[in-house]
């Protein structure tokens, strides 16, 4: 039985596992791991907060924009060559965690509202600022990968409360959230 708060919580698990990795983070390494939490942390939210709300429509929609979001950067790194600031390979364009991660944060405030979205964007911009701090990717690699992602979950999920809208935004002098409500 889905309880109100049920979301929340799910979302508060996710920020005690990225709280916890904080101490390793201390080095490149350390950043990526914690990345990869904030990115599976944001996945197993979109996909089982509509589980724990029997919301079927709302996992395939969440699963459908993980999967085109990260299928279009896949091709993207595959046509577009671009060293990783780390010299790893030539796959840094453009992030494949801020794409994942933010087209699961797009999903859930697409499809919950502002009170899981909020949390679900702070989690992704955490995802794409680790990509910074661990060298794996250049800004525009993350700004790309989150447009990517941020299109994918606005897109391809159906809206279950309109009420409230939280939008990203960004362009090479800065970014920000815009925040409508209808009354």
């Amino acid at each position: 039985m889905h309880t109100p708060s049920s979301s929340r919580r799910l979302i508060l698990v996710g920020t005690i596992a990225l709280t916890a990795a904080m101490p390793g983070a201390a080095h490149a390494e350390g950043w990526d791991m914690a990345g990869d939490i904030g990115r599976n942390v944001l996945v197993g939210a979109a996909l089982g907060i509509p589980v724990i709300k029997g919301d079927w429509q709302g996992g395939l929609q969440a699963g459908g924009s993980i999967l085109v979001g990260s299928g279009i950067t896949y091709g993207l790194k595959r046509i577009i060559p671009s060293g990783r600031p780390d010299g790893s390979d030539s796959r840094s364009f453009p992030s494949g965690h801020a794409t994942t991660a933010f087209a699961a944060a797009a999903t859930l405030d697409n499809r919950y509202g502002w009170k899981v979205g909020v949390p679900a964007f702070a989690v992704a911009t955490f995802v794409g600022a680790s990509r910074l701090t661990a060298r794996k990717h250049r800004w525009y690699d993350v700004v790309a990968g989150a447009a990517i992602g941020t299109g994918s979950g606005l897109l391809l999920t159906r809206k279950r409360n309109s009420s409230v809208r939280l939008l990203p935004f960004g362009d090479s002098k800065g970014g920000g959230v815009s925040f409508a409500m209808r009354f």
